[in-house]
């Protein structure tokens, strides 16, 4: 079950008549040299996780280390609460959701890091919100969660999802082609629409940098968990409705290892170019003063 990029797996799904979640578990149980039962618990308890730190913080604001973030999922909340919200029920509380994450990391709380802390948000929050429109069970979720993973690990493998080295396209970007991919698989999708989704993502946010403003994972990063919920919303939709990415998923991430290695070093992940150096950015953190 061991596959090195998009294509094997692909080639995998196909011979076993089988959705990527599965053949992601197989791998898990096989490499890892442990039960099916085992590695279920271990994904259940990083849903767990994501749950906690998705809900927290829409009734307990907190406050982060830096004090660049804090409220703001609530205040998303009692905005749709009051009937104003113009996005749909699915994108708002997507949105609440990855910036509540958001929060609990920059204040030092737990978090699943999916794949980086500073991109925790957008799963979880694709999930949750899926979970509350739809009534899916946990149980559908765990699967959405080995899904997920195989797109993660498929970035590890083959490119990069640290955003020092290829920008937030490979932090956010990555999280959100794994929202994406994994919603497509919840949404009884095949295991192509799925490739097709996260190749989609990769496309869309191509380029983006990373430029944290006093070097912090906060501000912009909860603002983009956000937009990463909302591209990756997307990006499923469209490969479900059955438009095809023709840009397979392996060129895809090639593409994006291979432009972030080309973006300047002011704009991954140094706070020296970007929002980072923004007056009122430094005159919001206080660093350069």
């Amino acid at each position: 079950m061991d596959f090195k990029n998009a294509s094997e797996l692909l080639a995998l799904c196909t011979q076993q008549q089988l959705p990527i979640s599965e053949i992601m578990r197989r791998r898990e149980c096989q490499l890892g040299e442990t039960t099916r039962d085992e590695v279920t618990h271990r994904m259940k308890r990083a849903l767990e996780i994501m749950r906690s730190s998705a809900l927290t913080p829409l009734k307990t604001p907190v406050k982060s280390m830096g004090g660049l973030i804090g409220g703001e999922a609530k205040k998303l909340a009692q905005h749709a609460a009051k009937g104003r919200s113009i996005c749909g029920d699915v994108l708002h509380k997507a949105a609440q959701y990855a910036m509540a994450v958001l929060e609990v990391n920059a204040s030092m709380g737990l978090i699943v890091a999916a794949p980086t802390a500073g991109s925790a948000g957008v799963l979880p929050g694709m999930l949750f919100a899926l979970q509350d429109r739809y009534n899916i069970s946990d149980e559908r979720l765990i699967d959405a969660l080995f899904n997920a993973g195989a797109i993660g690990y498929l970035a590890m493998r083959n490119a990069t999802v640290a955003g020092a080295v290829g920008g937030c396209q490979a932090e956010v970007g990555i999280a959100s082609a794994m929202a994406a991919s994994a919603a497509v698989e919840l949404m009884g999708g095949k295991p192509e629409q799925c490739l097709d989704a996260a190749s989609t993502v990769l496309m869309n946010m191509l380029g983006l940098v990373c430029d944290p403003v006093g070097g912090l994972v906060e501000y912009p990063c909860q603002n983009r968990n956000a937009a990463g919920v909302a591209n990756a919303l997307v990006a499923a939709e469209l490969s479900l409705a059955g438009i095809h990415q023709f840009i397979p998923f392996d060129e895809m991430l090639d593409t994006m290892y291979a432009v972030g290695r080309r973006i300047p070093i002011e704009l991954r992940e140094t706070a020296l170019g970007g929002c980072a150096a923004t007056p009122s950015a430094c005159a919001k953190c206080g660093l350069c003063s």
